[in-house]
């Protein structure tokens, strides 16, 4: 058996043992089966749309045959994850891998994957006298030769987003160098800035345009317009040469580097800092060595989706364990990186209705092109990561949460400890996130001891932090009075709905810390000279073929 399927069977084995052990729960399953059987004979009434994406074709209702596959499929499915979802005796991990992978199963078996059991499918064939599906074949020869013989389904329409063009278009340039970043000074469009230059730190486990995409849903850009003076890291897309490179490099000789330029670039010693994803796990390692260090330039920071307590990981857990780590480790030696695509397919399977077998479908059943998303064109742009650091990072964070046990982890030689970061911070998460759970991210907010605004907002990882005020999209909830309440659930209890954008609000408590204004600030008029127009080219060299 493939290794990669040993944690899949191993879970499933001990749930069937444990199962087998009780005959009277296998009884009642069996019996709430033939239930769930028998109800799919009673004649239905007039049908209604179920709001699965994947059944939306009329079709899928109002013929019986495909009404009764559907059906069929959900109600199966619901019965399937009923009978893992409480099994006595199994380990939490175990039993969230049981739930992950049985999730996985019968989101691949759905009726809608399949040519002969899709009506649109069928349809889209007959219309076409075959050629939908001759040309859905050529997509997939063409996305297997595209991912070196792994499947990797274009996402979006690939001539649509170009760097430079439509994508990360915010003028800027690059004031400062280094091997692992760029650093990004965004020109100013108003006369005056807020004196507290912003420091964004985004994730190296992809590219930093997710906050610079089209003009009408920048957040680099809307930041600018608000008067801040914005500076942005851009990582480098690893390779081999980068085999050495450790978790605490990326503080080291990142954060701190970058830290030291703005200060430099600006002439002021406070500054504001932002980190999304892991770039803000990064910003929260560094507050803490800044606190060890008595350094006091971080005056205030904003963490977006950010985890540092990794008790509860998520879906991403199920990946993680001893034995699934020291594979991985072994893999990634070989060639000194993990490869994109490698983890871009990790993080579409969290999401595999929507992110995978979506585009098996639209691409290579239905024979179309992928609809153009400047999102999906993002995360279809993947990075490598070092081999060294990415094994540290999975090990000491993930699985032994070890950033916040006070002074088990040291970068630099120096402990760690979020509990002396005092410096005023903006916490959001997003409600439906399946990579950095908002209560995950809630858990982490209560171990600082400075101030905490905790702000959720509506949808995803991506969608729920890019989500522009014009777009007058979702909702997003505010704190109500008095501190953070012990966990997240009696939070939002406590919280405040209001619709629209996080974004204003940000605004509002990132201003109110940086009151005073001065001229703006052009790139390469201070003590860094300009190397390059923004984008920059750390960011250009992709990893698959458009």
């Amino acid at each position: 058996m493939d290794a990669s399927l040993e944690p899949m069977r191993r879970a499933f084995l001990e749930v069937l043992l444990r199962l087998a052990m009780d005959p009277q729960r296998m009884l009642a399953a069996g019996a709430g089966l033939w239930e769930r059987s028998a109800r799919l004979g009673v004649p239905r009434g007039p049908s209604r749309p179920d709001g699965d994406r994947r059944f939306r074709d009329p079709a899928w209702q109002e013929q019986p045959f495909f009404d009764f596959m559907r059906r069929a499929y959900l109600s199966g499915a619901d019965w399937l994850h009923d009978l893992v979802a409480e099994v006595p005796g199994v380990d939490p991990h175990t039993a969230h891998q049981a739930r992950f992978y049985t999730r996985q199963l019968t989101e691949a078996l759905a009726p809608s994957n399949f040519p002969a059991l899709n009506p649109e499918v069928l349809r889209a064939a007959r219309q076409s006298g075959g050629r939908s599906l001759l040309a859905g074949m050529e997509a997939l020869l063409t996305d297997l030769a595209r991912g070196q013989g792994r499947l990797a389904p274009r996402m979006s329409e690939p001539r649509t987003f170009r760097l430079g063009e439509n994508l990360a278009t915010t003028p800027g340039d690059v004031i400062h160098e280094e091997r692992l970043f760029q650093l990004l000074q965004y020109r100013p469009t108003t006369p005056t800035v807020h004196r507290r230059p912003l420091l964004v730190v985004p994730p190296w486990i992809n590219k930093f345009y997710i906050l610079d995409l089209r003009p009408e849903n920048s957040f680099v850009r809307w930041a600018v317009e608000r008067g801040h003076t914005v500076f942005l890291v851009s990582w480098v897309n690893p390779d081999e040469s980068h085999a050495d490179v450790e978790l605490e490099d990326y503080l080291l000789h990142g954060l701190l580097p970058a830290l030291d330029a703005v200060t430099r670039a600006t002439g002021e010693q406070e500054v504001s800092a932002l980190g999304y994803c892991i770039g803000g796990t990064l910003l929260a390692a560094g507050l803490a060595w800044l606190s060890a260090q008595g350094d006091t330039r971080v005056s205030s920071a904003t963490l977006l989706t950010t985890q540092v307590d990794f008790s509860e990981p998520g879906d991403l857990g199920a990946f993680i364990d001893a034995p699934q780590l020291e594979r991985l480790e072994a893999h990634m030696r070989q060639r000194g990186y993990l490869d994109g695509l490698e983890m871009m397919t990790t993080f579409n399977l969290l999401r595999a209705k929507d992110l995978v077998w979506s585009f098996v479908v639209n691409n290579y059943l239905l024979g179309r092109e992928p609809a153009p998303s400047d999102f999906l064109a993002w995360s279809s742009d993947p990075t490598r990561l070092p081999a060294r650091a990415h094994a540290t990072y999975l090990r000491e964070l993930y699985l032994h949460n070890r950033l916040v046990q006070p002074g088990a982890l040291s970068f630099g030689g120096v402990p760690l400890d979020l509990g002396q970061v005092r410096v005023p911070l903006y916490v959001q998460a997003c409600r439906e996130d399946h990579i950095a759970p908002f209560r995950s991210v809630y858990r982490g907010a209560r171990h600082y001891a400075g101030p905490v605004r905790f702000v959720l907002a509506g949808s995803g990882h991506v969608a729920g932090v890019i989500n522009p005020p014009a777009a007058n999209k979702y909702r997003h909830w505010v704190p109500g009075s008095g501190p953070l309440a012990p966990d997240a659930d009696a939070w939002l209890t406590g919280a405040e709905e209001r619709p629209g954008s996080w974004w204003t609000d940000w605004e509002a408590w990132q201003s109110a810390r940086s009151t005073e204004r001065v001229p703006a600030r052009i790139p390469g008029d201070g003590a860094l000279r300009c190397v390059e127009p923004a984008p920059g080219r750390y960011v250009l060299p992709r990893l698959l073929p458009e």
